[in-house]
């Protein structure tokens, strides 16, 4: 009778087992995570991110969670998400197009598992001088400290091409930082001007023209006059608008890329697409838009537009469906 029981005892324990493993297996399966790489702090890439994360319906989802990462920005991201470290993120369309053709600077692998989802906002190059620096356009930074982005980010790849172009890259002195650390420093007067390269109006900018009377560079005349608009045609023309900053009460002319977000070619079609309709819902817009004023143009008739890059099959399914590809 005694062995009965134990054999009896023995069974629940082991079906007691069986029942809490499945559950521990759903938990798992519930809590695949889908790493999104952002950026550095005080950069919209993080803001990008951070949003899609905390989003609730987004939270809500039981087959996948969505974490956001830090990275130092658009380079590190393209190859994180090539990896498959990185499942999606954030990513200049100028570095997603050069890294497929195995053009990046120093680099030539071909980043092919980089597949686009959406077209999010469009971001300037921004140069922050004071207004007495004397520094009225690109050969006055010689010999000048200038913050130069994070080493690994978009801003710090951009700058590089375009000081390069501009024979200017190997006659300042650079520090590679993030925003928030070059506006800073720019307070303490350890930095001549500083580089970005993000939506406007930029919270880094706003912090240093608090400290400071600032003025921003006329990029664009520089750009197009040298023929770097013509070598580099993923980049387009535009203005920062007066008013944009304290103190900066004229248009800035510049030229921009566009940021997209991307997946990596092996993650679900489902997962793209599950993201993609809860994102680009009338409720998962308005939820970007409060996240930043940057955000304000992502819509359903932008998002699958000025892209070149071949879209994740997630992604096809859903533009397609919204007739929009």
């Amino acid at each position: 009778m005694n062995k009965k029981r134990l054999v009896k005892a023995a069974s629940g324990l082991l079906l007691a087992a069986i029942c809490v493993l499945l559950v521990a297996s759903e938990a798992v399966v519930a809590k695949t995570r889908v790493v999104f790489g952002g950026g550095p702090a005080g950069g919209t890439f993080q803001v990008v991110a951070n949003g899609i994360q905390v989003y609730k319906p987004v939270k809500a989802i039981k087959e996948f969670s969505v974490k956001a990462q830090t990275s130092a920005g658009s380079v590190e991201n393209l190859r994180k998400t090539n990896a498959g470290r990185q499942q999606m993120s954030t990513v200049y369309s100028g570095h997603v197009w050069l890294g497929r053709n195995g053009k990046m600077k120093n680099d030539t692998r071909k980043y092919e598992d980089v597949l686009a989802v959406a077209w999010l906002y469009g971001a300037p190059a921004q140069l922050v001088v004071r207004k007495d620096s004397g520094i009225y356009s690109m050969k006055d930074l010689v010999g000048k400290k200038v913050g130069v982005g994070n080493a690994g980010s978009g801003a710090f790849a951009n700058c590089e091409l375009f000081f390069s172009y501009m024979g200017v890259w190997d006659k300042i002195e650079r520090n590679a930082m993030g925003y928030n650390d070059a506006a800073a420093a720019f307070g303490n007067n350890q930095l001549d001007a500083f580089w970005l390269f993000t939506a406007f109006p930029s919270g880094a900018v706003i912090m240093a023209a608090q400290t400071n009377d600032i003025a921003l560079l006329d990029l664009a005349m520089d750009a197009s006059r040298s023929g770097f608009l013509e070598n580099y045609p993923y980049f387009g023309q535009l203005t920062v608008p007066a008013g944009t900053y304290r103190g900066v009460d004229y248009p800035s002319p510049s030229f921009q890329d566009s940021a997209l977000w991307v997946a990596n070619s092996k993650v679900p079609a489902d997962v793209v697409y599950k993201l993609l309709t809860l994102i680009y819902s009338d409720d998962g817009l308005k939820h970007m838009y409060g996240q930043k004023k940057t955000f304000k143009n992502m819509n359903l008739s932008t998002g699958a537009t000025n892209i070149v890059t071949p879209f994740h099959p997630g992604a096809e399914k859903f533009w397609k469906e919204k007739g929009k590809l």
